[in-house]
C-alpha cells in the first residue's frame, strides 16, 4: 500500500502527466537491460496509465458530444450571434 502513495494515483494524473509517464516506461522497456520483474512492473504501469489515458480522452470526446449535440438542439428559436431571432 505504500507504493501507492510514492505514485500519483490513477485519479490524480492529468492527460499530459499519464501520457508523458507512459512515454518514458516504453521508451524503458524498448531500450532493454531491466530485469524480467522490472519489466513486468514497468509493463503493468505501462497498462495503468494508458487506461488513465484512454479514461481522459473517453470523457473528452463525451463532452465534445455533448456540447455538438447541445449545439445543434440548442439553436432553433433563440437569438443568433448579432441578436437577432433566426426563427423569424
Amino acid at each position: 500500500m505504500a507504493a501507492d502513495q510514492d505514485t500519483p494515483g490513477q485519479d490524480t494524473l492529468g492527460y499530459e502527466q499519464a501520457r508523458d509517464e507512459l512515454v518514458d516506461v516504453v521508451r524503458r522497456l524498448e531500450a532493454g537491460g531491466s530485469t524480467l520483474e522490472e519489466s513486468l512492473a514497468l509493463w503493468e504501469r505501462g497498462e495503468e496509465l494508458a487506461r488513465v489515458c484512454r479514461r481522459w480522452l473517453e470523457g473528452a470526446r463525451a463532452r465534445l458530444d455533448a456540447a455538438l449535440s447541445a449545439e445543434g438542439t440548442g439553436t432553433q428559436g433563440t437569438a443568433d450571434r448579432d441578436g437577432e431571432d433566426p426563427a423569424v
